[in-house]
């Protein structure tokens, strides 16, 4: 595998790989605004029926309205008539004499936290309710489509065109989403924001990883992590600062269009341009890399001898048509996506279980929304520590090991306990981070270039080259000795040199 000892010549980490990755990390600061916005934009206020017209609001509008033992009035119920007096006599018990109905009327809604919200304006609430948890579900419906149309067209088409694809789509749906006149339309907006984000998160993380050498590849992915992190106390600050769901929707989304823009200027993957057998634009790409880390020499040197000596087996490979098929096909790679998929699974599962339920802790929202983003930052550095020390596989199964002890607890304390179980989701939540600090890296590092856009029984690939075919997986599951590693690599060092001879200096 000579193409990291090809990036190292060229520069490692030059002047090129800092500013693709600057570029790369700066819309992942939006993608938590996207895949938790709904926790501001679907915020439900306090509410309670709205009294027939008739009703004085003030006085005889009191008169239809049922109180809970809070003394508060009844969110999804109404008296089917005007009840004479008091409505809660002792002032802790619903009225027991007069019956009561789901509202006719509509609802009135406590404005002061929430101006607007997708609740408020479609009445999202009481029987209606269930409609508000279907648009977040068909946005995750929407993530795992784009994860795999995406990931598939990625392996086809190349990194670089799917993701400017994918930002024209995000910024153009997020901004109809804006727009939406109903509910299903906002919906159907929604499910194509989510396809694109898992396009955008999946691309960039591989197209990022792809052109590092393999000792910075914790460090890239550990970045990427603090970038959605930072985004979390950016979606909190914009939330509080715009407050009405169009306008809100609006913010996150048309920044997009200047990422567009910008993504027209990526350099694609060479190391995809060589498993795809294309070694003309491999070394396109390898010496416009050159250039811009002032590695001009090094880059004249490269020709296409050179590259086929180097990359013998990529482009021995490249001419086999893989494809994600081969996840099920072959033992190891099956075995490979089964854990990895129960990872992803249950990572997901329970991250999101808890992050888009911020109004079920009794806190102020944007605080909450803070306190989650704040306790990624130690968890995501602690993380980063054990992958470089101890390896991925330690890293994750600590991370899950720790959040699924933390969720469990939680659920065993009673619900007056607010403080100690916010505490523990904290903590279970800054754990699931650092698991999807692991698995993203994990699943970048494991699969081969040709599927890569896809824990006990996963291997260890710290310091490992990334393979770049099938056969890559099998040699690595099998222990192929190092020595017949070395070997083949000094094999290639004499073809190398007649290459270069033949070309001259």
């Amino acid at each position: 595998m000579a193409f990291n000892d090809l990036l190292q010549q060229l520069g490692g980490i030059g002047r090129f790989q800092q500013i693709q990755v600057t570029l790369l990390l700066l819309p992942m600061l939006l993608m938590a605004s996207h895949n938790t916005l709904q926790n501001f934009t679907a915020a439900i206020p306090t509410h309670h029926c709205r009294p027939p017209a008739e009703a004085n609001l003030s006085k005889e509008g009191e008169a239809w309205l049922p109180r809970d033992r809070q003394g508060q009035p009844e969110s999804c119920l109404q008296f089917t008539s005007p009840q004479q007096g008091p409505p809660f006599p002792n002032g802790t018990e619903t009225d027991g004499v007069g019956a009561t109905e789901p509202c006719t009327n509509g609802w009135i809604y406590d404005n002061s936290t929430f101006p607007s919200t997708i609740v408020t304006e479609w009445d999202l609430v009481c029987s209606h309710r269930v409609l508000r948890q279907l648009a977040q579900s068909l946005y995750m419906v929407g993530v795992l489509l784009g994860a795999i149309v995406f990931g598939h067209l990625a392996d086809r088409l190349g990194r670089r065109k799917v993701l400017i694809l994918n930002y024209l789509q995000i910024a153009v749906t997020g901004i109809c989403a804006a727009f939406a006149p109903n509910f299903p339309i906002y919906c159907a907006f929604r499910l194509l924001s989510g396809m694109s984000i898992a396009g955008i998160i999946l691309n960039s993380m591989t197209l990022n990883v792809e052109w590092m050498p393999i000792h910075t590849r914790a460090h890239v992915g550990t970045l990427i992590g603090y970038a959605y992190s930072l985004g979390q106390f950016l979606l909190a600050g914009v939330a509080y600062a715009v407050p009405h769901w169009r306008q809100l929707q609006l913010v996150v989304s048309v920044p997009f269009f200047a990422v567009f823009i910008y993504s027209w200027f990526f350099i694609e993957s060479a190391r995809w341009y060589s498993s795809s057998g294309r070694l003309d634009l491999t070394l396109r790409a390898l010496q416009k890399v050159a250039r811009i880390n002032g590695k001009q020499e090094e880059g004249a040197k490269l020709n296409m001898e050179v590259l086929r000596a180097s990359l013998q087996k990529e482009l021995t490979m490249g001419k086999v048509q893989a494809s994600a098929m081969e996840l099920l096909r072959c033992p190891t790679l099956r075995r490979l996506f089964l854990c990895l998929s129960m990872l992803w699974f249950a990572t997901s599962f329970a991250y999101y279980g808890l992050v888009m339920d911020l109004q079920g802790f009794g806190v102020s929202i944007y605080l909450i929304q803070v306190i989650f983003g704040a306790v990624d930052l130690p968890a995501k550095l602690v993380s980063f520590l054990v992958i470089n020390s101890l390896g991925r596989r330690p890293a994750q199964m600590a991370s899950l090991l720790l959040a699924g002890i933390c969720i469990l607890v939680n659920g065993m304390m009673p619900r007056d306990q607010s403080i100690v179980r916010t505490s523990l989701a904290v903590l279970g939540k800054g754990c699931l981070a650092s698991s999807f600090n692991c698995i993203f890296l994990y699943t970048g590092e494991v699969y081969p270039t040709m599927i890569r856009a896809v824990v006990v029984l996963l291997p260890e690939t710290m310091g490992q080259p990334l393979p770049d075919t099938v056969q890559d997986i099998k040699n690595r599951r099998r222990g192929k000795p190092k020595r017949q590693q070395q070997e083949q690599q000094k094999q290639m060092i004499p073809l190398q040199a007649s290459a270069q001879e033949k070309n001259g200096p």
